[in-house]
């Protein structure tokens, strides 16, 4: 039987976690079972049930302690990613000691390990050979509307995951519970928007190069066709189960579950020798 996982991505203070405790609670309320696994050995504290936690692998702080490594915030991070790529079969005990087929792993908000470092390649590819179905939950803030330039370096940003990783992607636009009125009555144009238009109204100085410059981005995010986002408001129990059927429905989370029956019997039909039912 496949086990299945989102890897939740997206830039620092995006709502990663908070998402992440969201799709938790939610899961628990409609009797689903969400492993949440932390692989960011640098987050400091959780809203989750932690199932498996990286920094009992490796932590940031202990890295940036060595005297013999003296890294820095980033170059730390990345260093226990790296460590972490190395030693698999610690990440396979952690899965190994449950029955349940469904995780959430929270991952850490630094670009470089969904562009040109391979670790959260190398991590789905090894997923994957555990026979597990992954969809890629790319998370920006929806404070990313203020400015389309902003906005479209978030784009940017889950189109790299995307051909990066190449899995299954659902991008999603989190804490619309505290857009003002005003944004929300945009929200569509952010949600599947026309790049064209949002560029061409923005006013940036040296406006004859950016406006070209801003066109030909427009123009390859249009021409993979494949980047428009869900909202979440984490406060509407609907709008969190839209987003997470999005995902169910990528991964075909429940195509190998099998029917509940309330009278506690075996199918929900009674079949006859030639495999149909009785009518």
């Amino acid at each position: 039987m496949p086990k299945y996982a989102q890897l939740v991505m997206g830039p620092a203070g995006s709502g990663k976690s908070t998402y992440c405790s969201t799709i938790q609670k939610h899961c628990q309320a409609s009797r689903r079972t969400a492993k949440v696994f932390n692989l960011d050995p640098a987050a400091e504290a959780f809203d989750y049930d932690v199932y498996g936690d990286v920094r009992e692998l490796i932590c940031v702080d202990d890295v940036m302690e060595d005297e013999d490594l003296r890294y820095g915030p980033n170059g730390g991070l990345i260093f226990c990613m790296e460590y972490f790529a190395q030693n698999f079969d610690w990440l396979d005990e952690q899965l190994d000691d449950v029955d349940d087929d469904y995780f959430v792993f929270d991952c850490p908000g630094q670009i470089e390990l969904y562009t040109h470092i391979p670790v959260m390649r190398q991590l789905v590819d090894h997923l994957q050979n555990r026979d597990f179905r992954i969809c890629g939950v790319f998370i920006i803030d929806s404070q990313f509307m203020v400015e389309p330039s902003k906005y479209v370096s978030g784009l940017l940003s889950a189109l790299s995951a995307m051909v990066t990783l190449e899995i299954p992607h659902v991008n999603v636009m989190t804490k619309l519970d505290i857009l003002s009125k005003s944004a929300r009555r945009r929200l569509d144009e952010y949600l599947d928007p026309d790049l064209q238009v949002l560029l061409a109204n923005e006013k940036m100085p040296g406006s004859s190069k950016f406006s070209k410059l801003n066109a030909c981005i427009a123009s390859l995010i249009d021409n993979y066709g494949l980047v428009k986002f869900f909202p979440l408001d984490q406060s509407d129990e609907d709008s969190i189960t839209d987003v997470l059927l999005q995902i169910d429905l990528a991964i075909q989370y429940g195509e190998d579950l099998e029917p509940d029956d309330p009278d506690g019997r075996d199918g929900g039909m009674a079949d006859d020798d030639d495999g149909y039912s009785d009518t």
